[in-house]
């Protein structure tokens, strides 16, 4: 027993000599030099050929400008309303890369006119926003006020004191564009519509809509009720991209209500029609004439085109589709990076751990014409040496990409992990780790 005590006693202070070694022979390295190419290498892409117009302009509100992840192509159109190469009749007219923002196609984009039932995109923003912000949820109740019962245009029939759950009210919103659901809403989450209305002006100046003051919530004709195709598509792309189970609605084609009563087919036709389209509401009266914000996806690429004072609804449909087809023909939106990719292992010296995922921190695309992904250029830079500590999410190099020489893009590229820095007390308590787990062996 006494020899079993010594023998322990003799392999501590041993253990304990290793240790204090270890350390000064580690404190005293060296540090590793750890290095990444910067030289520029062109993405392995395929590529394709098409019809190009010249240059992108972009379309950002402030809020979006302040969120931006990823930059957008230096390119600019040269179709100005001016020129209207595509020879539209509408009194308004743009199309827009959804993700970007960037403008391919204008006319006459900030021209001032009746938007109609377009005004119900902002409407619905703002529901989706209570919706996702917790404020209200799909299942609530939502009773018609004597207001909306009172409503004229499209509806769909409600009495005083019916209810619809929010599901059914934005479904019937969004398929037959439904006034009497509509102001229901409003007075639902802002106890009148008037109060609602205030809303959407103050959302619409957050946005940067300058063209736009709305005075109804529902987009039947009223004096000074006005926007323009810019101020739409933005509206339309903030609720496309912060709201996207919007799309759960705007996508229908036919559906019922009041089990199985109410028929309700959309009054979008692009819906049925056209291949990839997402929404995404329609507008008229007789002094309005015919618009629409038209949107959809192909191949990763989402455009929404806007359509104002059309001269008729066929006119209105077939120019929303010119623009789309202008913007698949010509244009692609190209995936660079995505977020937590792991591009590489990197050495660390005088961590508690030697090594260290090197990761993307936020996802990088851009809009560019068909063909020309081809001369897209990336370039890694790297610190010469990553030493303990380190930080989780710590910044230790960059990734840029260029286009034609010009930056098109960029991102950091972070720590996966936080590496504590060694020390002896850290040393310590891994040699007696390791010490004890071998003696339970």
């Amino acid at each position: 027993m006494l020899l079993k005590k010594r023998t322990i006693k003799i392999i501590s202070f041993c253990l304990i000599f290793l240790t204090i070694f270890t350390f000064s022979v580690v404190l005293a390295a060296d540090e590793t030099l750890y290095v990444w190419s910067s030289e520029a290498e062109p993405l392995s892409t395929q590529t394709s050929t098409g019809t190009t117009e010249s240059t992108t302009n972009t379309i950002e509100s402030e809020e979006a400008n302040a969120k931006q992840d990823t930059n957008t192509s230096s390119n600019s159109n040269n179709n100005s309303s001016s020129t209207n190469s595509l020879n539209l009749e509408s009194g308004g007219a743009i199309l827009i890369e959804q993700k970007t923002g960037e403008v391919l196609y204008e006319h006459n984009p900030h021209e001032k006119l009746r938007p109609a039932s377009v005004t119900k995109v902002m409407s619905l923003l703002l529901i989706m926003e209570a919706l996702d912000s917790g404020q209200i949820a799909l299942t609530d109740k939502v009773p018609c006020t004597e207001d909306a019962a009172g409503m004229g245009g499209s509806q769909i029939w409600l009495e005083v004191g019916e209810e619809l759950t929010v599901d059914e009210m934005l479904k019937a919103i969004c398929v037959v564009s439904a006034n009497d659901c509509t102001v229901a809403m409003a007075d639902y989450l802002c106890g009148s519509e008037e109060a609602f209305v205030q809303k959407m002006n103050e959302r619409a100046k957050e946005l940067g809509m300058n063209d736009t003051t709305f005075m109804n919530c529902h987009g039947i004709d009223e004096d000074g009720h006005l926007t323009s195709a810019y101020d739409i598509a933005l509206m339309s792309r903030e609720l496309l991209n912060k709201h996207p189970t919007i799309l759960n609605y705007t996508t229908i084609w036919m559906d019922t209500l009041r089990n199985g009563e109410s028929e309700l087919v959309n009054t979008n036709k692009l819906i049925r029609n056209y291949k990839g389209a997402t929404g995404l509401k329609t507008g008229s009266t007789s002094v309005a004439l015919y618009n629409l914000s038209a949107s959809a996806t192909r191949d990763g690429l989402s455009l929404i085109a806007v359509i104002m004072k059309a001269p008729t609804t066929k006119i209105r449909f077939s120019e929303a589709q010119k623009l789309l087809d202008y913007g698949f023909s010509n244009y692609q939106y190209k995936d660079l990076a995505s977020k937590g990719t792991v591009l590489k292992e990197a050495d660390v010296t005088k961590g508690v751990t030697s090594k260290v995922d090197l990761v993307i921190e936020n996802d990088v695309g851009i809009l560019v014409k068909k063909g020309e992904d081809k001369n897209i250029e990336q370039t890694i830079n790297i610190e010469e040496n990553l030493s303990a500590p380190i930080y989780e999410s710590q910044k230790v190099g960059e990734v840029i990409y260029t286009l034609n020489g010009t930056e098109v893009g960029r991102t950091n590229i972070i720590a996966a992990k936080a590496i504590e820095k060694k020390t002896f007390f850290s040393i310590s308590a891994f040699v007696y780790e390791n010490w004890f787990s071998m003696l339970r062996k």
